[in-house]
C-alpha cells in the first residue's frame, strides 16, 4: 500500500507474514504539500526480542502521526491484534472528540491533534461484494469514528481516493524533509531489504526469519555499484541451507537480487554475497542494536 501511495517500490513485498521489520518512511512532494508515509511491521505477539522491537516500531506510529491508517484485509483475523486494536479505538474516539496530546518530538508546538483514523480494508479484489459489505459493517461496529476505505493496493483500486483523503486531512505546517528526498533510509538499507526479500521468497519455514542482511561494502560510480553483502543466520545448519548444494541456492538469491537492484538503482550492479553465523542474534540486545533494531 505504501508503495502504491508513494509511487515507488520502497517496502519489500512477499506473501509471508512479518515481511516488514523496520519502520520505513516514504515521502511524496507536490507543489503545495509534503506527505510522509510511515510503513511499520505488522502487529504480532512477540516470541523473541527481534519481534519485541518490531512491535515497538508499530506502537510508535500511534503517537506521532497526523493520520493513522489501520490496515486490515479481507482475510485478516482481528483477534490476533485485539490489544493493538483497543489502542486504535481510543485514538479514534479521542480524535472524534477533538482532543489534543503532547507532541512526542517537540514538533512545532507542545500540543497536537490526536490522529484521525482511517480504516483500510485491502485486497477487496479477492472477495465478493456481499462479504465486503459484511466486513464494512463489522469494522464500523469496531471503529465507528473511523473513515472506512475498501481498496486493492495491488490493483490500485481506491488508492487515488485514499491519497486525496489523507492529503486533505493533514494539518498545515512546514515540510519536514527536502523536496527531492524520497525516504529517510540510506541506499544500503534497500540493498539489505531486497536481498532479504529474495530469501523470503525462495526459502521455507524458519529460515527467512532467522536471516539478517548487512551491506559491508557499497561503492557507487556514475554507471555502476559494487556491493558486498553478508547474510547472517543463527545456526550452522541454516548456513548450509542458504548456500545450498554447490552454492546453487545462494547463487539464485544473488542473481534475483541483482536484477531487482539494477531496476531500483537504474545502474549496473556487481553483487557478492557471503553467509556467516551469528548465534541467536534475534534474542541478543547487542546484535539487535548492531543491526539497527533499537529505537532512538
Amino acid at each position: 500500500l505504501m508503495n502504491a501511495l508513494v509511487g515507488e517500490r520502497l517496502s519489500i513485498i512477499t506473501s509471508k507474514a512479518q515481511t516488514t521489520r523496520h519502520r520505513i518512511m516514504g515521502i511524496v512532494n507536490g507543489e503545495d504539500f509534503q506527505m510522509v508515509y510511515s510503513d511499520t511491521p505488522g502487529v504480532l505477539h512477540p516470541n523473541y526480542k527481534l519481534q519485541e522491537q518490531m512491535l515497538e516500531f508499530s506502537r510508535s506510529a500511534l503517537v506521532d502521526a497526523d493520520v493513522l491508517l489501520y490496515v486490515t484485509d479481507v482475510q485478516d483475523n482481528v483477534e490476533k491484534n485485539i490489544e493493538f486494536l483497543d489502542k486504535v479505538k481510543k485514538i479514534a474516539a479521542n480524535s472524534a472528540s477533538g482532543l489534543t496530546s503532547n507532541s512526542p518530538k517537540g514538533g512545532l508546538s507542545a500540543q497536537r491533534s490526536v490522529p484521525r483514523v482511517f480504516l483500510i480494508i485491502n485486497k477487496i479484489d479477492l472477495t465478493t461484494q456481499e462479504t465486503l459489505e459484511r466486513l464494512v459493517d463489522f469494522w464500523h461496529s469496531q471503529l465507528p469514528e473511523a473513515t472506512i476505505f475498501p481498496i486493492s493496493a495491488q490493483e490500485r483500486f481506491g488508492v487515488a481516493q485514499l491519497f486525496d483523503a489523507i492529503r486533505d486531512a493533514l494539518p498545515e505546517c512546514p515540510p519536514f524533509f527536502p523536496k527531492d528526498q524520497l525516504t529517510d533510509k540510506p541506499a544500503r538499507f534497500f540493498v539489505d531489504e531486497i536481498i532479504r526479500e529474495k530469501i523470503l521468497l525462495y526459502y521455507d519455514k524458519e529460515i527467512p526469519y532467522s536471516v539478517e542482511v548487512v551491506v559491508e561494502h557499497f561503492k557507487e560510480d556514475a554507471k555502476s555499484i559494487h556491493i558486498n553483502a553478508v547474510i547472517y543466520v543463527e545456526r550452522e545448519s541454516q548456513k548450509g541451507i542458504i548456500i545450498g548444494k554447490q552454492g546453487r541456492a545462494l547463487k539464485k538469491v544473488a542473481t534475483e537480487a541483482r536484477k531487482t537492484l539494477e531496476h531500483f538503482f537504474q545502474k549496473s550492479i556487481y553483487l557478492e554475497t557471503f553467509v556467516k553465523v551469528d548465534k541467536d542474534w534475534r534474542s541478543s540486545d547487542k546484535e539487535l542494536k548492531n543491526f539497527g533494531y533499537q529505537m532512538d
